[in-house]
């Protein structure tokens, strides 16, 4: 995946599929993602979702958007040497505000689910 800026290209690199809903990334757990005890760092979690969150509003809505609120559930922990894979969907679209929802899993389990609540943008005429 690119164009997501210079903070998601020195954290990913990141992978998208096509998905009938929503949309799906992953990344493969590095030791750059995890923390001293070989576990991917929350705030590698946090800041992944926040990209899955805002590609789902995105392709929803047909807007860029920027995120007002995250909610984040860790469930579970993802380790080094794992893929960690995001789902999220738009979930509700107002004329300004758009809601959306995320799960990741690794190795069969669910890691985090999450939410989040963005503002939507006009797009920017083209020059």
């Amino acid at each position: 995946m690119t164009g997501r800026g210079e903070f998601s290209t020195r954290n990913g690199p990141y992978y998208v599929r096509e998905a009938e809903v929503g949309v799906e990334q992953a990344f493969f757990a590095a030791s750059h993602h995890c923390n001293g005890m070989g576990i991917v760092h929350g705030g590698m979690l946090a800041a992944f979702l926040d990209g899955l969150l805002a590609h789902a509003v995105g392709k929803g809505s047909g807007r860029p958007a920027v995120t007002i609120q995250l909610s984040i559930n860790y469930l579970s922990i993802a380790r080094k040497g794992e893929w960690v894979i995001g789902e999220a969907r738009l979930t509700r679209e107002t004329k300004e505000v758009a809601f959306a929802e995320a799960r990741l899993h690794a190795g069969g389990r669910d890691v985090v689910r999450a939410t989040g609540v963005f503002k939507l943008m006009h797009k920017r005429p083209e020059p």
